[in-house]
């Protein structure tokens, strides 16, 4: 009898789990980066235990919540991409969105991209991008494709080891071990050996510092393990703290602030994006309570003493410090994610050269970053945002010292193009901007058997207490965002190409080198949503109520929702399968 299969979603948590401690190993910041984050995270639930009377979160709770990864790695040539998603898929991770890194204006990079993950409710997720050799002139994408042609960077084993998860549906466990131990101790490992040294040189010169990173390197190394964090504002200046880049005094006026914002703008619905372990009815459950006005002090004063701690002593570390600004929406606009970093180190690495010579030389590639997931936008919220963001980023562009001048100004500026967006996710929801998923609240259900529910819009009938929602959280990255942080870190902001004639890149080239195909993430936002309120109408013996129109929509939204892969039934608690009579497609559902 042959050993069960493993479950792909308890090898996903394996795998990140290596990767993170891996990643820990090489980059000492790293470790202690997490480190930091955790007792920011600590301090947040310390303030919400006072607000919410009955919130609870236990040491392996927050380490557990705490333990959500987001990874980048960056591929050379198309055939090692494809094995990367084959590799990937034995875990359950698909590709999601596809990302023309090439045409991002000023931030722009040689590379195109889509990110895997989990289709619903992914604990962790990585970003792969793909080297485009022919942004380069004819002589340098020659050198580029020797160099990578010369690698291998997938053992036989590993090779072997995917081709029979596809053909088995899984691995048992030996060999789920066996490919988490490849991509640990291989694939993904940073291993400070380069090649061609002046290629490398010249790639740099060129404006073409993460082609370097891609091609002169033995590994698709990991350039960073992103983790999640309660706030923002309060990590940031925790980690300038421990790296001597603001004062103590600083830090408390600015932990302050970031704290008491946590309790004005931490509703329910807050909660429950927060701490995806408590459930609607737990949160509902919670007495509001007032915390004392010292409150925020004493916390402040205590995260302070344990970051001036000697094993948090992060400046004594190699490090290049931390970037000047979050990117994203304004710190009260919580729609799709903020993020932050700690700059790319500068570390010692070995050219192996092909005349035999090695040169000791360092490279700048590898950084710290850190996000915060809001909710995840309609098509409408997302117009607005990229509106919003651009008259953001000029603002930002008028005054490019004004942050290190008088951050709270930057603040307050960087803000106010961000004006538009309701705060709350009720506001937000009753404007169309972000997407929920609604259900019936028994006193709907009983007015429904009373023949008493006599409107069809959605907002009114959350108001009658009819219809309970919750947002659905964004999982996945924004261009602009993600290459104004690796632009920081490579001190480059934007490359051009250097060939004659520029490559228009697709979705679909890229679905051709992996050999399958991308899932657009707002197909599976917009089908949760539309899934949900075509249940809500049918319980509430209004369906036949709603226009024509708006049920053609909810079912052309509904059709739209990918399937999800067969996973082992103890997987299987993100999805909660029910009925749509129209659509006949399966409900993916948060419990």
């Amino acid at each position: 009898m042959n050993p069960p299969l493993a479950d792909k979603i308890e090898m996903q948590n394996r795998l990140f789990a290596e990767l993170s401690r891996m990643f820990g190993k090489e980059v000492p910041l790293y470790d202690k980066a997490l480190l930091v984050n955790r007792e920011c995270n600590r301090t947040v639930c310390t303030l919400l235990r006072e607000r919410y009377i009955g919130f609870t979160m236990s040491s392996e709770q927050l380490d557990q919540t705490s333990s959500e990864r987001h990874g980048a790695v960056r591929i050379g040539r198309p055939d090692e991409y494809r094995w990367v998603a084959r590799f990937f898929a034995a875990f359950a991770l698909e590709p999601h969105n596809y990302y023309n890194m090439s045409d991002v204006g000023t931030k722009s990079q040689p590379i195109v991209a889509t990110a895997f993950r989990s289709i619903l409710n992914p604990e962790h997720r990585v970003f792969c991008s793909l080297l485009q050799t022919d942004c380069f002139d004819a002589p340098t994408r020659a050198r580029v494709d020797a160099v990578l042609n010369k690698r291998q960077v997938f053992s036989p084993a590993a090779q072997e080891l995917v081709e029979k998860s596809e053909r088995n549906g899984g691995l048992d466990w030996n060999d789920a071990h066996a490919l988490i131990r490849e991509g640990a101790d291989r694939i993904f490992k940073w291993t400070g050996r380069a090649h061609d040294h002046q290629l490398y040189q010249d790639l740099c010169a060129a404006g073409f510092k993460i082609a370097a990173d891609i091609a002169c390197f033995d590994s698709h190394h990991l350039n960073h393990l992103t983790p999640n964090t309660f706030c923002m504002d309060l990590y940031t200046a925790a980690m300038k703290l421990c790296l001597e880049e603001m004062d103590a005094a600083t830090f408390r006026a600015v932990a302050s602030t970031a704290l008491h914002r946590v309790l004005t703008s931490t509703d329910r619905d807050a909660m429950r994006l927060l701490f995806k372990h408590l459930s609607r009815e737990e949160i509902e459950g919670f007495t509001l309570g007032n915390p004392a006005p010292e409150s925020v002090t004493h916390l402040v004063d205590a995260l302070a003493q344990r970051l001036e701690q000697d094993d948090l002593q992060l400046s004594t570390l190699n490090h290049s410090g931390f970037k000047d600004f979050t990117e994203g929406p304004s710190e009260d606009t919580p729609v799709l994610l903020r993020q932050d970093a700690y700059k790319a180190l500068t570390e010692p690495v070995r050219f192996y050269e092909s005349d035999g010579s090695v040169i000791a030389a360092v490279h700048t590639a590898r950084f710290g970053e850190v996000e915060q997931r809001f909710y995840a936008t309609t098509v409408k919220g997302r117009d607005l945002y990229d509106r919003c963001l651009e008259e953001a980023e000029a603002v930002k562009d008028q005054d490019p010292g004004l942050v290190r001048r008088d951050y709270a100004a930057f603040e307050a500026a960087y803000a106010t193009p961000f004006a538009p967006f309701p705060k709350t996710l009720r506001g937000l929801l009753e404007q169309h901007l972000v997407y929920a998923r609604y259900t019936v609240t028994p006193q709907g259900l009983a007015a429904a058997a009373a023949s008493d529910v006599h409107t069809t819009d959605v907002n009114e009938l959350v108001r009658l207490g009819f219809v309970q929602y919750e947002g659905l959280r964004y999982e996945d990255f924004l261009p602009v965002s993600a290459a104004g942080i690796v632009a920081s870190n490579l001190n480059q902001y934007g490359t051009k190409a250097r060939s004659a004639h520029k490559t228009a890149y697709t979705k679909a080239m890229l679905e051709e080198v992996m050999g399958r195909k991308i899932i657009e993430a707002d197909a599976v936002y917009h089908g949760l949503h539309a899934d949900s309120l075509w249940q809500v109408y049918e319980q509430l013996g209004i369906l036949d109520r709603v226009p024509a129109a708006e049920r053609a929509e909810l079912e052309r939204a509904i059709a739209a929702i990918p399937a999800v892969p067969a996973v082992p039934a103890s997987s299987a608690q993100s999805v909660s399968p029910a009925r749509v009579p129209a659509a006949g497609h399966a409900s993916l559902t948060r419990q």
